[in-house]
């Protein structure tokens, strides 16, 4: 079934799925939302997490800030 959304219903799904993981919900949670294990889910949408660096780094950072 063609929608104006998504060519397939489980396109929808991967689009969820991956915004979720890229407004850094944590894994756990979107594995568990997704019914899926954590294994699974970074299998398969790890991929739309690269180039993430300089977002790691400052939260990196802002949590050591707090140690000074």
């Amino acid at each position: 079934m063609n929608t104006p959304l998504a060519a397939r219903p489980y396109d929808l799904r991967h689009s969820a799925l991956s915004t979720w993981l890229n407004a850094g919900v944590d894994p756990t949670e979107v594995a568990e939302r997704a019914g899926n294990s954590v294994e699974v889910l970074m299998a398969t949408y790890a991929k739309c997490l690269y180039g993430r660096a300089v977002i790691a780094n400052q939260r990196i950072q802002a949590l050591l800030d707090e140690y000074d």
